[in-house]
Parts: C-alpha cells; structure tokens; sequence
C-alpha cells in the first residue's frame, strides 16, 4: 500500500482511509474494538463530521491520547460563526482533543470565503491560529463548488465522490486538485454500494497518486478486506480493467448515487434506495429488497406529488420522478415474474 501526501497541507497517509459515518449505527464497544483493529491493521485516516451522531465519540473512545498516532478529519455543516464555534466546541469534546487535522465545510453550497460577509472563513483561520484545528478543507457533491474551492486557493483538501464510475469531469476535478496542490479525498468510492467488488475498487485509486479513498466500513469482515490490502493491493491488470469497463457500460447514464441530498421525500418515498432499486436488484442479493416492506415503500411511488423537490435538490441534475418511475415498473416486472433475475 502506497503512502500519499494531501496536496500543499502535508499530511501523510497510506492510501486506504476509514470512513466513521456507518459506525453510528453500531453499538460503542463493538465501534470501538472495530477502530483500534483498524488502527492495527495499517489505517491512519479517520474522516468523521459533527452529523454523524456519536462517531465522534466512539472515536474519541478508541483513539484519545494517542492523537499523534492518527489523522483525524472532521466536518461542521454549521452556517453560522455562532454555529461553527459551537459545532468545534463539540467535536473537540467528543474526541477528547485539543485540535483536529482537518477541519471540513460540510456539504457546502457555496465556497466561504474572506471578506464575503458570512464570516464563515474567518471562523477557520481563528479556529486555526488557535490551534484548534490545523489544516482547511470543504466537502461538497456539486462539482462546481468542489472545482471552485480546488482553484480558490482557499483550501488544503477537497472531498468529493469519486470513484471507477464517475465522469470524465470528475476525472478533471481531481487533475485541478493536483495542478492546485490540493489533496482529494474521495468519498462513495463503492458508489454508494452499486459497486460490490472492494478490489476493483481499490486497484482504481491506487492509480492516483493524489487520491485518498475513504471508505465506509460498519462489519468486520468488511475492515478485515480492507486491511488485506495494505499488503496486497490489487493490481489494476488487463483483467480488472476489462472488469471496470464492463461496469461502467452496464451503469452508463443516469442513477442515483445515493447521497440523500433529496431527502425529505413530501410522499414519504424512500428515494435514496426506491430511485436505484432495478440497480439494487441486480448487483445485491435481491430476495432483500422483495420483501413486504420494500414492496410498500416502492408503492408509494405512485403517491409521488410532481412537486420537483427532489429534483431541485439532487447535485447530478437528475429526473428523480422519471427515475423512480421508471425503477417501479421494472420492480413490478420482477415481482410478477415477467423480469427473471439473478446476482
């Protein structure tokens, strides 16, 4: 496993992070004992946010007093200065630290800047003469706001999705993050799960020498993958490279990536999952998504309201309607029989 440098802040990691969000959803002793294993298995990057409930205390529960040892990034969605001083308050609390790595803009919808009258900026470089943060960063699923704060140069990382399905302009972004000397971090690297090969995946960013995939992990057999590739990295070969393209002719055009930026639903339609179903279908074991539950939730598409929120909130400009639409005719040709499938 290479080791890699996040552009001009010069942190320093092997390429292969651990993603805290799914954590929140496993019992603190469990989340904790997974963490250390991770800390033992080669992971030195750790990428939590104040939304991600109680990760950060499961990690301040792993690793506190041994911050030297790690990296830790975290991640304020706050708008407000009253509201970042009070979300770094927090983190901080949690983690049981005096600074954090990285401090993040959380899904920013616009790039904070100085002098722009939000005193947003500003709140990171007093958080940073404090020293209670030590390097800048912005997330964002909006490839604009990721392009502009890559080119600003305001920031030290970018995190963006990015993985062996995204788009020629994706590809782009990361090239202007390496011409800016600004480190990528990629989230979704499994494409919000439509990509079930971890390998293929992780021999994709090991083409990258400024990429650094962080991936979500919540069971121990996953970890335990991942830490298998410390020592043995997949090679992308002539044989995983056939296997990408194969992929991404079968995923060509438009799917939802999952992000949830659509959520809340008015019709209480689950769209992260019912708008990729025929996708969920084919690449999962699909007996889980044809039970009683996932047949009255796909239901409920019929119940959709035309209202357009969905759409004027999805990042990839999608039809989200016509998508959902679209994956329920498909779900009802596989419930009846008409549509065989198999994975």
């Amino acid at each position: 496993m290479k080791e890699i440098t996040l552009g001009r802040s010069g942190l320093k990691t092997v390429q292969n992070a651990f993603g805290v969000l799914p954590i929140q959803r496993v019992p603190k002793d469990r989340a904790v004992a997974m963490l250390r294993r991770a800390y033992e298995g080669g992971f030195r990057f750790f990428d939590t946010a104040r939304d991600y409930t109680d990760s950060e205390e499961k990690l301040g529960e792993a690793f506190g007093g041994m911050w030297d040892k790690v990296i830790i990034a975290s991640k304020t969605h706050a708008n407000t200065p009253e509201g970042f001083r009070k979300d770094l308050s927090t983190t901080l609390g949690n983690l049981k630290a005096d600074s954090i790595d990285l401090y993040q803009f959380h899904q920013a919808k616009q790039v904070w800047r100085p002098g722009d009258g939000t005193g947003m900026y500003e709140c990171m470089l007093e958080a940073r003469d404090k020293g209670l943060i030590r390097h800048i960063g912005l997330t964002s699923h909006t490839r604009k706001i990721a392009l502009e704060a890559a080119e600003s140069g305001l920031y030290e990382t970018v995190q963006f999705p990015f993985s062996y399905l995204s788009s020629k302009e994706d590809m782009e972004l990361v090239e202007a993050c390496r011409k800016n000397d600004v480190g990528f971090i990629a989230m979704k690297g499994l494409a919000g799960g439509l990509i079930t090969r971890s390998d293929a995946a992780m021999a994709f960013m090991s083409r990258f020498d400024n990429v650094l995939p962080i991936w979500g992990i919540q069971r121990e057999k996953e970890l335990e993958e991942w830490i298998s590739y410390m020592e043995n990295t997949p090679v992308l070969d002539d044989g995983m490279l056939a296997f990408i393209e194969k992929e991404k002719a079968e995923l060509a055009g438009d799917f939802c990536r999952s992000c949830g930026y659509c959520m809340p639903c008015p019709a209480g339609i689950i769209i992260p999952q019912c708008a990729r179903m025929s996708l969920l279908l084919r690449r999962m074991p699909y007996a889980d998504w044809l039970t009683e539950k996932w047949q009255k939730e796909m239901e409920k598409i019929d119940g959709c309201l035309g209202c357009g929120s969905c759409m004027s909130k999805c990042p990839y400009g999608l039809n989200t309607p016509a998508l959902l639409k679209k994956n329920l005719a498909d779900y009802r040709k596989v419930l009846s029989g008409e549509v065989s499938i198999t994975n």
